[in-house]
């Protein structure tokens, strides 16, 4: 009697576990899917940029006027990159749609983004955005956050075997050779690195530009970079991470250092140094709350979505190259799964955008 209620009692063990494991399994499985980019995913972010890159208004131009000659229409300014609210959005807009196309070449609507692209990357009009570029007290436009997205789109086509974008690329080379030279020219003279986790964050820029450098064999660009980030970073040490995020970052200061440092620095280099900058990291229990969103039609408090994103592709950076951070899978998950769902909420302010930072953490996503 006593083997018949051992085996009684072990049958109900797995019993009671197999109707629980489905559930749990399903539900597992479930957000797995949704953070996984597929051709359904890539054709819910194709759509975003599709709806603004030739929609004009509204616009924010962020240019310096010399006299009331300059005040001009977006388009007329810059025909290739005026759609998207912003000039660093239609960028990385175009940037999104290469992707996406290259890395799913069957994708539905194949056709409508080779022809808007066709539409906005022509000689002509980034000769326009060039001379722009050139204008009197335009020296710092959109440095250096849609400086790096220019030379992310330039990058993304350099490696693309096809036709038509080996057009596109030769169209825009005249542009980012322009903006390689501002690099040069202004990371000597920029003494103190930029922290904030908004648009000018050196870090960041700087992140882009060095991937651009590598993938071209710029060898001085990429030994510049380098240089510059160790005079700037190397010494850091214990971050407070408990400050972050501030109120409208969309980007993690913090952790895009990071993700700097783990490019230009030799492995054991970067190690040592990250057991300095954030020693919390490698505690298998390391936790980081996901930055909330209040109000997503507010332009500056939908920022929080895009630190969101921001933190997971550096997260999945360190859990992806090495194995003693793998733990923050985990975490760059739930920043993603968080803000993932509401970046087609119909509401601009997100929708011009959100589609290329959660492109970016889904392909770092291993």
């Amino acid at each position: 009697m006593k083997y018949l209620a051992f085996f009684i009692l072990i049958f109900a063990f797995f019993a009671c576990n197999s109707n629980q494991n489905p559930k749990e399994l399903k539900s597992a499985s479930q957000k797995n899917t949704r953070l996984e980019l597929n051709e359904n995913q890539a054709l819910r972010l194709s759509k975003l940029p599709l709806k603004c890159i030739q929609n004009e208004y509204p616009n924010k131009l962020g240019q310096v006027l010399n006299d009331a000659s300059e005040l001009k229409p977006p388009k007329t300014l810059h025909p290739a990159f005026y759609g998207c609210f912003d000039w660093h959005s239609s960028v990385h807009g175009h940037w999104l749609l290469v992707r996406l196309l290259k890395k799913f070449p069957s994708l539905e609507n194949g056709s409508l983004i080779r022809e808007t692209l066709n539409t906005q990357l022509t000689k002509e009009n980034i000769e326009i955005e060039l001379a722009f570029f050139k204008t009197k007290n335009n020296q710092s436009f959109e440095r250096t956050y849609g400086w790096a997205w220019l030379l992310k789109l330039q990058e993304e086509l350099n490696t693309w075997n096809d036709g038509e974008a080996k057009k596109w690329a030769k169209n825009l080379q005249p542009l980012t050779d322009f903006i390689v030279e501002k690099y040069t020219a202004h990371l000597p003279k920029l003494l103190y690195p930029i922290r904030t986790g908004e648009h000018v964050n050196t870090a960041f820029g700087l992140s882009f530009a060095f991937d651009y450098a590598k993938q071209t064999k710029n060898y001085k660009l990429t030994k510049l970079i380098t240089e510059r980030a160790k005079y700037y970073f190397l010494q850091d040490k214990n971050y407070p991470l408990q400050f972050e995020p501030s109120g409208t970052d969309f980007l993690s200061p913090a952790f895009e250092e990071v993700d700097l440092m783990r490019r230009v620095l030799s492995k054991v280099e970067f190690l040592n140094w990250l057991d300095k900058f954030l020693p919390t990291l490698k505690d298998l229990k390391f936790k980081l709350a996901v930055g909330k969103v209040s109000d997503r039609t507010d332009g500056k408090l939908v920022h929080l979505d895009g630190l969101n994103f921001s933190r997971a592709w550096c997260l999945y950076g360190l859990a992806s190259n090495f194995k003693e951070y793998s733990h923050l899978q985990n975490v760059a998950d739930k920043h993603l799964d968080y803000s993932l769902p509401s970046i087609v909420d119909g509401d601009y302010m997100g929708e011009h955008w959100l589609a290329s930072f959660a492109l970016y953490s889904l392909l770092e996503r291993k």
